[in-house]
């Protein structure tokens, strides 16, 4: 535990035990099996340690000076109760607060719960490395209590939905206004609070910027050549206001960067994310809309506020598939490693839409990682079937590679795909879409709420954690 010099707790670890609260715990409900099986595995020292790690750098100083913080314990697992039962933050509060066995369960006693605003700060401090790292630690922990051993894998891949609306241009001109406004006004009010005169006057256009999609939403319902008229003039206005915008904000960023303090430093880092994206979005919308060019999927930008891009500036990714109700889904496609016992091994968030055939080399690889030493059975879907793949899962040791041939099959092969084990083996994988369901339903995987791709890992990575506990408390 992190003390001061004059003896104050710091960063501090946990509350001290607290008699009156054990006294009354003997009147208390018992404790839900699965929660005590659970709190086992949070007691983890080396669980604990990466958590606070992450904790800890919250300020350059915050294990030499400041207040006393919320208890690491206490944070850990209040975000575990959270995706657990697939609260809130706001729910999570409430519930610990109500519930004697949750305040016991998360080490509050009787305490003050901390709020939904603290704990969103602290979980916002925690990095997708750390809970790759957490993952991977209850994986080792789950072998030694030899709840699994990696005989079998079944991986599968699958898509979360982005918290977005599908975009439109009026959308994202409005959208780039509203940020590059937003993050012009409070550089303004840093500048002149340094003594600093700013060079140029700045006028918000939020406000109309934030009608006009409306007012064209409107206009293109009437489908008429006026209307079409008007609606080009009214995007011209728009371009006209996030272009000025776009002005300032450059203005504003020039000066921004001559100073040293640490909140000009930030948002002079945050319009150097999007002013480029504004820009962009100008040069698709004058392209489309009055020039009537139809713009390539690669040179388009979705979203203005996701911060993880690629070479084309694509915030998230567009994914299709067959189907008529949602032909364009604005999702991120990740990859799962199920062992038994239920337990998500390992999990990544893809890059874009690649062919799901690459993913059987880094999914036996992972497992080899994990348990050092191959699956005796492994299992997917036909779409990784090659030979080539079976080839590699062969040379790595794996006795039973379960991979239905795409296409049409030698009698050979059909006898192959008729064996009892084969057969067992289809049987066994066909679990991982009900895993994948449970972490959808239960664990929030379906949507995520959060921004930007540490964001998304982060997600993920609190998901598969959760879902991992919950197996181990039902085994």
């Amino acid at each position: 535990m992190s003390h001061s010099e004059n003896g104050t707790t710091l960063l501090r670890e946990h509350y001290l035990s607290d008699k009156l609260f054990e006294e009354m715990a003997v009147h208390f409900p018992k404790t839900d099996p699965e929660l005590a099986k659970i709190d086992a595995y949070l007691q983890d020292e080396k669980f604990f340690r990466l958590i606070r790690r992450d904790l800890s750098k919250r300020w350059p100083r915050t294990l030499e000076t400041g207040r006393g913080s919320t208890p690491v314990e206490v944070v850990l697992r209040m975000l575990v109760v959270k995706r657990l039962y697939g609260y809130s933050y706001e729910d999570t509060e409430q519930n610990v607060s109500d519930s004697l066995n949750l305040r016991r369960f998360c080490r509050v006693y009787l305490n003050d719960v901390p709020d939904d605003t603290t704990l969103i700060r602290q979980a916002n401090l925690i990095q997708p490395k750390t809970l790759e790292k957490s993952n991977q630690r209850i994986m080792e922990l789950a072998i030694e209590r030899k709840v699994t051993r990696g005989r079998k894998l079944r991986t599968d891949g699958t898509l979360v939905e982005s918290n977005n609306r599908p975009p439109n241009d009026n959308r994202l001109l409005a959208y780039s206004v509203r940020v590059l406004a937003r993050n012009v006004v409070r550089a303004c009010t840093a500048l002149k609070t340094a003594g600093q005169k700013v060079k140029a006057p700045f006028e918000d256009f939020t406000q109309e910027a934030k009608q006009l999609p409306r007012q064209i939403g409107e206009t293109l319902r009437t489908k008429t050549e006026a209307a079409r008229t008007s609606d080009r003039q009214q995007y011209r206005e728009l371009l006209d206001m996030t272009q000025k915008t776009v002005g300032a904000a450059r203005q504003t960023q020039k000066q921004l960067k001559k100073r040293l303090e640490q909140k000009a430093k930030r948002l002079a880092e945050t319009l150097e994310i999007f002013i480029p994206r504004a820009e962009q979005v100008i040069d698709q919308t004058v392209r489309r809309i009055l020039q009537g060019e139809q713009v390539p999927a690669k040179e388009k930008i979705v979203s203005v506020f996701e911060a993880h891009t690629d070479n084309a500036l694509r915030p998230f990714r567009v994914i299709r598939r067959g189907k008529e109700s949602m032909p364009v889904e604005y999702r991120h496609k990740i990859w799962l490693n199920e062992v038994e016992g239920g337990l998500v091994s390992n999990y990544r968030i893809l890059d874009g839409n690649p062919p799901v055939e690459q993913q059987w080399k880094p999914s036996l690889k992972a497992h080899q990682a994990t348990f050092k030493h191959p699956p005796q059975q492994a299992s997917a879907d036909r779409g990784l079937s090659s030979e080539s793949n079976e080839q590699l899962a062969h040379e790595l040791g794996v006795q039973r590679v379960i991979i239905p041939k795409r296409g049409g099959r030698s009698k050979s092969r059909d006898r192959l795909e008729h064996c009892a084990w084969f057969v067992k083996g289809r049987h066994w994988h066909v679990g991982v879409e009900g895993r994948i369901s449970v972490l959808k339903r239960a664990h929030a995987l379906a949507r995520c709420l959060a921004h930007g791709l540490c964001g998304v890992k982060c997600w993920v990575g609190w998901s598969v954690i959760a879902g991992n506990l919950a197996a181990i408390g039902r085994t």
